[in-house]
C-alpha cells in the first residue's frame, strides 16, 4: 500500500463517504471553490493506478468505488506513523498524545476503559 497525497486522500474521503459515484458526484462534495472536473478525473486515474479505486463503465462514463476501506488505510497510516515517529512504540505514541493534547476527564476515562478492556484479551 502506498501513502496518498493530501489531494488523493480528499478524493478517497469523499468516495468512502458516498461509497460509489461518478466524477460529478465526487465534485459535488467539494466546497467552493471546487476543483476542475478534469482534476478530479486525473486523481481518480492515479488512485486506480495505486489500486485504491476501481470503476464500472457505462458507455463513456465511469462509476468509481473504493477498493481499499477507510479502516484499512487508517491502519496503514497509523502503523507508518508509529514506526516513523515513535520507533514502533505504542507507549511513546500514547504518551505523546497525553502530553500534547488537551483531553478532558471523560476522554481520559474512556481511554482507561479501552486499556482495561484490551488488558483482559
Amino acid at each position: 500500500m502506498k501513502e496518498l497525497t493530501k489531494a488523493e486522500e480528499k478524493v478517497m474521503q469523499i468516495l468512502w463517504k458516498i461509497e460509489r459515484g461518478f466524477v460529478k458526484d465526487i465534485l459535488a462534495q467539494f466546497e467552493d471553490p471546487k476543483p476542475n472536473y478534469t482534476t478530479i478525473s486525473t486523481f481518480l486515474r492515479i488512485l486506480e493506478s495505486k489500486d485504491y479505486v476501481g470503476h464500472k463503465t457505462y458507455g463513456n462514463t465511469h462509476e468509481y468505488f473504493p477498493l481499499v476501506s477507510k479502516e484499512e488505510y487508517s491502519k496503514y497510516l497509523t502503523g507508518n506513523m508509529l514506526e516513523e515517529y515513535f520507533d514502533g512504540s505504542a507507549q511513546r505514541l500514547v504518551s505523546f498524545f497525553l502530553e500534547n493534547q488537551k483531553l478532558d476527564s471523560d476522554e481520559l476515562n474512556d481511554i482507561l476503559k479501552i486499556i482495561e478492556q484490551n488488558k483482559n484479551q
